[in-house]
């Protein structure tokens, strides 16, 4: 089933990025309550509140402000500037302690994937095949759902055999590698720009 390139780019790039924070999710409540001073399950639940009310709060803004300005370009920069952000989250894990470390790195990690989100899905429905939307969006889903139930499912073996530290160590590689894959349609897009 052929998919033109910025889509294949698009999906392998979210593929990265699910997976690696697919290692973090199932086991994330354990590293604040067992490693965090104070970590206890009402900051479970603040941690997590954190970052989707960040994340929700400016993805509108921000899809608004791609939608007006610099073409295809401004999106570029915003899916790439996103996934590092939130890439660097990970990295920020092994140095916390205490709740506000967390917190903070929660809102990071909500202001990069709310930079990425409207980014991706301006690229994506604008790149997507005509007549092969629905199925190149499944695709995505299939990635993403894959990507996340493996990587799920690895995450508490690499705890256990390791430590939470080389987890996010792994993961904050992975999420970065992700995101710096959609350079590789960089030309496609600069071609592009301009006023949509």
């Amino acid at each position: 089933m052929k998919v033109n390139k910025v889509i294949r780019i698009l999906i392998l790039s979210d593929f990265y990025l699910c997976s690696g924070f697919g290692f973090i999710s199932p086991i994330f409540a354990i590293f604040l309550t067992q490693q965090i001073s104070g970590g206890n399950i009402e900051m479970v639940g603040f941690a997590a509140a954190v970052y989707w009310i960040v994340k929700s709060a400016l993805q509108i803004p921000i899809g608004r402000y791609l939608d007006k300005n610099h073409g295809e370009k401004d999106d570029f920069y915003f899916l790439i500037t996103g996934i590092i952000i939130a890439g660097l989250v990970p990295f920020g894990y092994i140095a916390s302690s205490l709740p506000w470390h967390i917190y903070l790195l929660q809102a990071l990690y909500g202001l990069g994937m709310a930079m990425y989100i409207p980014a991706w899905y301006g690229l994506f429905i604008r790149h997507a095949d005509k007549g092969k939307e629905a199925m190149e969006g499944a695709m995505e889903s299939t990635a993403m759902g894959i990507g996340a139930g493996v990587t799920g499912a690895l995450g508490g073996i690499l705890v256990s055999v390791f430590d939470f530290k080389m987890l996010f160590i792994l993961v904050g590689i992975v999420v970065i590698v992700g995101g710096l894959i959609p350079i590789l349609f960089y030309k496609r897009i600069k071609e592009r720009g301009g006023s949509r």
